[in-house]
């Protein structure tokens, strides 16, 4: 009875109409890729690319786990070298398909060739794992449809533990995954609202990094079941809003293997908490969504892109376009022959991922896994739809890119290379075709790099093509070893000018802006803000649920200022208003703007736990702490001289070049080319003219003393009929509520040539009214 329902429904296949289709642009999913209904839902069209396989079949599933196809067809292949097949709706009812429609793929290849004696879990036609070209094709394993927009479940999970079912190699090539096997999941379109888009330039956003899971999980003002969902996210919303947070950026929200998290409590056994190993680059994680069900987490992403917009808050995800959660190999009775296939590796292995010089093994410069093949057009083209995918249907408005000069690769195989000039990379492709966000504002997409990878040309901080914005980590690097490393690394006045002002060095060369520099002391990958300034070193290997973890970076430029917590927190208050003093765009991560701390793990990528999720309980210090950085952040808001457009300079009508920012030593004396350059110089200020942003202050002053003890700073001119007030002073005998004052509430100190003591290790901040 099954043989002559597989019958039918490949008969019909053939019959089926295909399905109308209109691109937004010609650029975006030109090939029409993926599984799609047409304009009544009587027929879908699927189609997959191929450009080595010899065969293709669908398979359709009424259930995503445990059972067998219900139908099967043959994928016809067209010139392109895309594969296509239709389903009848009403034949695949008829064979019991009455909910969603669950599918997936099998794919034959010169390393194994279709045989009509082939049967699931036999190897007839068997030649080989991996061929000279460096083709994988295993028909005993279901493949996931790179383009599905939703996946049923990840590949091991509570009821599927064991991973070696989709594995390669003389032990597990004969085993079938079929019903074991992730499925592309068919979505109808919607017209769901992902509300009003902001507009809001780049340099005026203060960008929020947290997991979307860890926001809520410990919120015990959000009901039980919304915590750690899509759902949840969005009832935060008005919370970072009155924190001053413009833009949220979520870390990987894209389908990841996250299934065993839960699987055994208490532990991190097998635990991916921070989610970078995709496993499909259109589905929403399925894990964060209150209703799991087939299309619930796209319609849950929607709802919660909307309730930031609706607060005025850009949505950043994200995107890990550098490798896949197929991973690498691994060890087994074949040692490096052993890989698995999920997914792309399965479909064409060399077009999307970098091999070696002999395609038998992945090249690798992301530690965690081979090269996604970013070279490549039609891989390329894959990053791109899915970015489109995302700006488009799912509302969000920029992109972090995890790793991203793997995204500037110009080599395919064997080889590594990083070149910006090439106008066919990666990142100058997305530019291209994704339009980035005008500098003053505007519709577009803002697109931010982490600009390194690993081994080659690939550390490339200021080496990305203009559009892009980058996580500036010479900007951290140099005021963390200002703050924890005096005497032992050499940091002169030229050094932390060059990254007040927004790291002209980097940027300006090649036409970017001040803007275009992420400024950021902690992220994810690394200590938190408290952690930074109270850990010597990394303590990983603790107990749940701090740890176990492996891997982190040794060399964290940290300190834990001897111990004394008071000096601790006064550390901190300097990190924050480094970054948002400076010009660029600030970033902070989730729960620093009231001191959460990890017990100095820098490296909880698999701590699904309590401890790495956002507590909002509050000591006495972290609520203070919080009042701080919120009103440093309302600051900056208020003052757009902290924001500049442009790098500080500016041209009259007779061409004279117009100083916005000078810098002073203590004495009051402009800073001279041997002051700046001298390491042994440990304190400077700088004063920035407003009247030429509109500023409502006439000037803002800024002074750092990064010695142990307190320096005496003479205050500059701060402008005709113009005297210095006091916003904030970070020293320990202003700790409190009030370290930042409220608007209104500056304390007086005085005219030109007004000395003013900046204890040790403290930062001034002081407007001209």
């Amino acid at each position: 009875m099954r043989v002559n329902k597989l019958l039918a429904a490949t008969v019909l296949a053939a019959s089926a109409l295909a399905m109308p289709y209109t691109n937004a642009s010609a650029a975006i999913n030109s090939m029409n890729l993926g599984a799609k209904y047409d304009a009544t839902k009587a027929n879908i069209s699927f189609k997959i690319y191929s450009s080595r396989a010899s065969r293709i079949e669908l398979s359709v599933y009424a259930s995503a786990y445990g059972g067998q196809e219900v139908a099967r067809y043959v994928l016809t292949k067209d010139a392109s070298n895309i594969w296509s097949t239709n389903a009848v709706v009403s034949a695949l009812q008829s064979l019991g398909v009455t909910g969603p429609v669950y599918y997936g793929y099998r794919a034959w290849g010169p390393n194994w060739p279709y045989s009509t004696s082939w049967t699931k879990g036999s190897s007839a036609g068997f030649i080989s794992d991996v061929d000279a070209a460096g083709n994988r094709f295993n028909p005993n394993k279901l493949l996931t449809d790179p383009y599905a927009l939703e996946i049923s479940h990840d590949p091991t999970n509570a009821a599927n533990a064991d991973g070696t079912v989709f594995a390669t190699g003389a032990t597990y090539r004969n085993i079938d995954s079929g019903t074991k096997a992730s499925k592309g999941i068919v979505l109808a379109a919607d017209a769901q609202s992902i509300g009003t888009k902001p507009t809001r330039a780049q340099k005026d956003d203060i960008v929020y990094e947290v997991h979307v899971r860890g926001l809520t999980m410990n919120d015990t003002s959000i009901a039980a079941a919304y915590r750690g969902t899509y759902k949840g996210a969005g009832l935060k919303a008005a919370y970072l809003a009155s924190l001053g947070v413009t833009a949220v950026e979520f870390l990987p929200v894209q389908e990841t293997q996250n299934d065993t998290n839960d699987v055994i409590p208490n532990t991190d056994a097998g635990d991916n908490y921070w989610g970078y190993m995709t496993l499909n680059y259109f589905a929403p994680d399925r894990r964060f969504a209150y209703n799991k069900a087939a299309g619930g987490p796209t319609a849950e992403f929607k709802a919660m892109v909307k309730a930031f917009h609706d607060q005025g808050i850009k949505v950043y995800i994200d995107t890990v376009y550098n490798h896949t959660g197929e991973g690498g190999s691994w060890g087994g009775t074949d040692g490096l022959t052993v890989y698995n296939l999920y997914s792309f590796r399965g479909l064409d292995n060399p077009t999307y991922y970098s091999l070696t010089s002999d395609k038998q093994q992945s090249w690798d410069n992301t530690g965690v896994g081979g090269n996604y093949n970013t070279k490549n057009t039609v891989a390329q083209n894959l990053i791109v739809d899915s970015l489109a995918y995302w700006k488009n249907t799912l509302g969000v408005d920029g992109f972090r890119f995890d790793l991203a000069s793997v995204l500037g690769n110009t080599c395919e195989h064997g080889c590594f290379n990083f070149d910006k000039m090439d106008t066919n990379n990666a990142l100058n492709r997305i530019v291209r075709d994704l339009t980035p966000r005008p500098a003053a504002g505007g519709s577009g997409v803002d697109l931010i790099a982490e600009p390194w990878a690993i081994g080659g040309n690939s550390y490339q901080v200021g080496g990305f093509p203009t559009g892009w914005s980058e996580w500036n980590g010479i900007f951290r690097d140099t005021l963390r070893k200002s703050q924890n490393k005096m005497g032992t690394e050499a940091i002169t006045p030229g050094q932390l000018a060059t990254r007040f002002s927004g790291s002209a060095d980097l940027y300006q060369d090649d036409g970017r802006q001040p803007w275009q520099s992420v400024n950021f002391m902690v992220a994810h990958d690394g200590f938190t803000l408290k952690d930074l300034y109270s850990c010597n070193g990394k303590s990983n290997l603790q107990a749940w649920p701090y740890g176990p973890s492996d891997g982190g970076e040794d060399n964290n430029i940290s300190w834990d200022q001897n111990s004394v917590t008071q000096d601790q927190r006064k550390a901190a208050r300097n990190g924050m208003a480094f970054t948002m003093l400076s010009a660029g765009t600030p970033m902070m991560t989730g729960g620093d703007e009231f001191l959460r701390g990890l017990n100095c793990n820098n490296n909880p990528y698999n701590l699904d736990s309590s401890a790495n999720w956002l507590n909002y309980t509050l000591t006495a210090d972290q609520s203070n702490f919080k009042a701080f950085s919120q009103r440093l952040i309302a600051f900056r808001k208020a003052h757009p001289a902290l924001r500049p457009l442009n790098f500080y300079s500016s041209v009259d009508n007779n061409g004279n070049v117009m100083e916005q920012l000078r810098w002073f030593k203590p004495d009051g004396n402009v800073i001279d080319a041997g002051y700046f350059g001298d390491a042994n110089n440990r304190a400077m200020a700088y004063r920035i003219d407003g009247s030429e942003f509109g500023d409502t202050a006439a000037a803002i002053y800024v002074a750092y003393n990064a010695w142990s003890g307190p320096v005496n700073f003479t205050l500059p001119w701060p402008g005709t009929g113009k005297t210095w007030y006091r916003v904030m002073d970070t020293s320990n005998w202003n700790e409190g509520a009030n370290t930042v004052v409220a608007p209104g509430s500056e304390a007086l100190i005085g005219g030109e040539n007004t000395v003013y003591s900046v204890n040790g290790r403290a930062v001034l901040l002081l407007i001209a009214k």
